[in-house]
């Protein structure tokens, strides 16, 4: 058996974690530079606020009705998930992350247990430790179970948990579960099969093998065995390291000032050298990019970016941010506004195999290892940016967040206080 433990409109119940005012209440998050909803509580959903909706245009419908707004927290959103999955980690021998508000449990092993209630426990458990609510379907696949778990979110008389195993159960649910919603069929697929007249799951479990394979391909077939109750997609509880890393931001007005675009790229830089460390990794070349607003035609346009690689691969943040700062020197253009910039770390290796030259000065390279280790143990002890280089400035990303909630639990000065008379 699997399990797919799913948190419900995740970035706003973390809003609503510090903020039970809100409890019932509609409530929506913001993308970066407050431009559309990218999360929303049922009760938001409830009054037509969709998906990818341009907060220009709901403008008075978020006024009308009172909807709570909250800029994109992702240290608290981050710091919450992990939270949900240290519960998780105390039912299961293995789990693996599938997004920030989603992770599949392997209960393979796991005999003699009344699943049902097992379903409903973890989702009891994980809102009593965390305040999230998270629906826990579990199923013989994988896919399946990614099923139940919706059933969740459409019948609270469930009560977070769902097990779904017997085949006639199963055969139930697909024949009214809409094909477009199943996991591993994307848009195209989606279309191809409509045109068939395959609307549901059910019907897509009826279509011969050989017709499948034609349309979707070996990846096709796994979702049709998976629905099937055959299991097909392996669990993957190891971590796999990103061969490619990206940190880039859209800002909220143009930059024309080279030391205000250093400030930016060096925090770019910085994050994406903190999350190489995170996976053990070194870069051996990194890309710095800057783009001007190609939306303003009368204004110069340009794209620009500039490579650079080191002799020996890397994770430090001060060789990284150097280098960046350096790059943005040489592909900065006076007179242009910059829009966009980033940096993007390639030719990623891991830690450990890394090998080093005998000309190599390893005291100096050690030395900066050291360094490095204090500043994160420095953060991880402080909370993010409690120490950063003097080239980050203030160490903030130049975009629109004015509705953002405090760093509940990631900065010791936004810990809630609570008065006792």
């Amino acid at each position: 058996m699997y399990a797919l433990a799913d948190c419900n409109n995740f970035f706003a119940s973390c809003e609503r974690v510090f903020r039970p005012d809100l409890q019932g209440k509609p409530v929506i998050v913001l993308s970066s530079n407050d431009g559309c909803a990218i999360a929303r509580s049922n009760e938001a959903k409830a009054l037509g606020i969709k998906m990818g909706d341009p907060f220009f245009k709901i403008r008075n419908l978020v006024e009308k009705h009172g909807v709570a707004v909250f800029s994109g927290n992702m240290a608290l959103y981050g710091d919450m998930s992990q939270r949900v999955r240290w519960v998780l980690e105390e039912y299961a021998p293995a789990v693996e992350v599938y997004s920030i508000d989603e992770a599949f449990l392997d209960l393979r092993g796991i005999n003699n247990t009344d699943f049902n209630k097992y379903a409903k426990d973890i989702s009891a458990q994980c809102w009593k430790m965390t305040s999230i609510p998270v629906s826990v379907g579990i199923a013989p696949t994988k896919t399946l179970a990614k099923i139940a778990s919706k059933l969740c979110k459409q019948y609270p008389k469930l009560r977070g948990g769902c097990y779904m195993h017997r085949p006639q159960d199963i055969e139930k649910v697909l024949k009214k579960f809409p094909i477009e919603d199943v996991w591993g069929i994307g848009r195209r697929s989606s279309a191809k099969l409509q045109a068939r007249y395959i609307r549901t799951a059910y019907d897509f479990t009826q279509l011969p093998q050989e017709a499948v394979q034609k349309m979707m391909g070996i990846t096709g077939v796994r979702t049709w065995k998976e629905l099937q109750g055959i299991p097909c997609i392996e669990f993957e509880d190891g971590f796999e390291a990103k061969q490619s890393i990206c940190v880039s931001r859209s800002f909220s007005s143009e930059i024309y000032d080279l030391k205000e675009l250093q400030e930016q790229i060096a925090n770019f830089a910085s994050t994406m050298a903190e999350k190489l460390r995170k996976q053990h990794s070194v870069t051996t070349e990194i890309a710095v990019f800057a783009y001007t607003n190609r939306f303003k035609e009368d204004q110069p346009q340009a794209h620009a970016s500039a490579l650079v690689s080191f002799n020996t691969p890397t994770s430090d943040q001060r060789t990284i941010i150097a280098s960046a700062v350096q790059a943005t020197k040489e592909l900065f253009k006076k007179g242009y506004g910059f829009k966009k910039a980033g940096v993007i770390a390639t030719g990623i290796m891991d830690q450990g195999s890394m090998m080093h030259s005998l000309f190599e000065d390893t005291e100096a390279l050690e030395k900066e290892h050291r360094i490095t280790s204090a500043l994160d143990a420095i953060n991880s002890t402080f909370g993010d940016g409690a120490i950063k280089l003097a080239v980050q400035g203030s160490g903030r990303i130049k975009t629109t967040s004015e509705k953002q909630s405090p760093h509940y639990t990631t900065r010791w000065c936004d810990i809630p206080k609570v008065s006792i008379k």
